[in-house]
């Protein structure tokens, strides 16, 4: 496979911006430029990398390549630092992914130290897909409750996260007078982050293992304790969120709480930036979620 830098970082600009026109704005070439590139990376791999849509996307055969693009990148730049530390340039570009709740809780303070050299572009989804996002090589290291590792990665533990089920405290003596027994599961609505979120349906699972109740769905950290606190219906809340609603939201079911056990995944790649934001997550983690 003979391809050059331009090429790969033609790809992970088209990734990344979506769109061939952003790419080029980025790159400071013309579109066609941009296509150009692109194909000859195509020929030269003998697939088809991008599907060239709104957004564009990576295809399953260009997701290793997309990896090699942001390895070599990274390798680039970290080698023109050391070559010459004195050079002004554009802090180094760290992409990690992040589940939603660790976003809103113990990351962001984590990372704030190096805010002011690294450069972080962050991907927040649940913590069961993040690690699609490493493999596709879209980030180069995610917060991710997936403890196998991806091809090229390697894996530290990061502790357990805690969440327990919780509702206004009027929505819990509406739904649960008598506390929530599978009759009142199945009745009372529950509150889902997406449709990829399973920690509701796993509580519902161990205690009332046939109910089917009404969802409403709020795909955000934050807008989704503001949610269970206004009543729209339970949640399962991270114990780490419930200090700032501890007078607000009922703690309906103690003995209901799920733990979910979190993982610092990373490509195994000699980078100082990439480390130091490893470091800082991991010790923050074990500070806070216990290692």
């Amino acid at each position: 496979m003979d391809v050059d830098l331009a090429q790969l970082r033609t790809l992970v600009a088209v990734i990344d911006e979506g769109t061939l026109e952003a790419a080029a704005r980025r790159l400071h070439v013309t579109p066609s430029a941009v296509s150009q590139r692109l194909r000859a990376l195509e020929v030269a791999t003998g697939r088809v990398l991008v599907q060239r849509g709104r957004p564009a996307t990576v295809t399953a055969a260009g997701e290793p390549v997309l990896r090699l693009a942001r390895q070599v990148g990274l390798l680039v730049a970290d080698t023109s630092r050391h070559l010459d530390p004195a050079e002004p340039g554009s802090a180094p570009v760290v992409p990690i992914a992040v589940n939603a709740d660790s976003l809103a809780t113990w990351v962001l303070p984590a990372l704030a130290p190096l805010a002011g050299e690294l450069r972080f572009d962050l991907h927040s989804t649940d913590q069961t897909h993040t690690s699609a996002l490493l493999r596709a090589g879209t980030v180069m290291g995610a917060v991710t409750s997936d403890a196998e590792p991806v091809a090229g990665c390697r894996v530290t533990p990061l502790g357990r996260m805690r969440y327990l089920p919780c509702a206004a405290p009027g929505f819990a003596d509406r739904w649960f007078p008598d506390g929530p027994g599978p009759a009142a599961l199945q009745r009372a609505p529950v509150v889902v982050f997406d449709r990829r979120d399973d920690l509701q349906h796993s509580y519902l699972r161990r205690r009332a293992p046939s109910a089917d109740p009404p969802l409403h769905y709020v795909p955000s950290s934050a807008d989704f304790v503001t949610a269970v606190i206004l009543g729209f219906g339970w949640g399962m809340l991270p114990e780490l969120q419930l200090a700032d609603a501890h007078h607000e939201v009922a703690r309906f079911d103690p003995a209901g709480a799920v733990d979910v056990p979190l993982y610092w995944q990373q490509w195994r790649l000699e980078s100082e930036p990439l480390d130091r934001a490893a470091a800082a997550l991991i010790r923050a983690a074990h500070a806070r979620l216990g290692a």
